[in-house]
């Protein structure tokens, strides 16, 4: 299966908001640098964690990847295909802003625009742990999406491996829009970029 850049599904308006389509990777991590992601709000908890997060933004990471990232690399085109012939939520690359903060980012695994106006997302993950409830950085991950995107529900699905082979089908869980975890993230975001903008001025 080839990915495409963005989901053939989505409105004008939807369209009009991407800021990159992740054709070109050195692009989508520049535009990614100039904003707040949903790979920074996963890792927003607390003061510190705001703090961590401001010096990642401006410093960069040492962190390039190891077996566990390399895996899921592999293997999302192919957990994306059973989303597609299961779900009908298309691939995508593209990298969003938010309809109010153009600071705001996100590039969500999948996206769908339903018949009846609804988006739905696809979040898509490998693990080599069993899940009894979807991690919290997930989570707030998966929301931070649904608010730059407009989003009504995520599908989160996520394949368990042992050594790196997998274990059974994907599994899967609906995840519902949640509006106060929302604002508290977006007051997050704005926390840590109040914190970005002191470092740099």
């Amino acid at each position: 299966m080839v990915a495409v850049p963005v989901s053939p599904t989505l409105s004008e308006a939807q369209l009009k908001r991407i800021v990159t389509d992740g054709t070109d990777r050195m692009a989508w991590l520049r535009a990614r640098a100039r904003g707040v992601t949903a790979t920074d709000i996963a890792k927003l908890s607390t003061p510190r964690s705001i703090q961590s997060a401001a010096y990642t933004k401006l410093h960069g990471s040492s962190f390039t990847g190891n077996a566990f990232t390399e895996h899921g690399k592999a293997r999302e085109p192919e957990i994306a295909a059973w989303v597609v012939s299961e779900y009908d939520i298309h691939p995508s690359s593209a990298l969003f802003h938010a309809e109010n903060d153009l600071r705001h980012l996100a590039t969500p695994d999948g996206a769908v625009l339903r018949e009846n106006g609804i988006l739905e997302l696809c979040e898509i993950k490998t693990t080599n742990k069993a899940w009894r409830t979807i991690p919290r950085n997930y989570m707030r991950q998966i929301w931070w999406q649904q608010y730059v995107l407009g989003a009504e529900r995520t599908l989160m699905v996520w394949e368990q491996h042992e050594d790196f082979v997998p274990v059974g089908e994907p599994q899967f869980r609906w995840v519902d829009r949640d509006e106060s975890e929302i604002e508290r993230l977006v007051k997050l975001a704005g926390d840590l970029i109040d914190v970005l903008i002191a470092r740099t001025t």
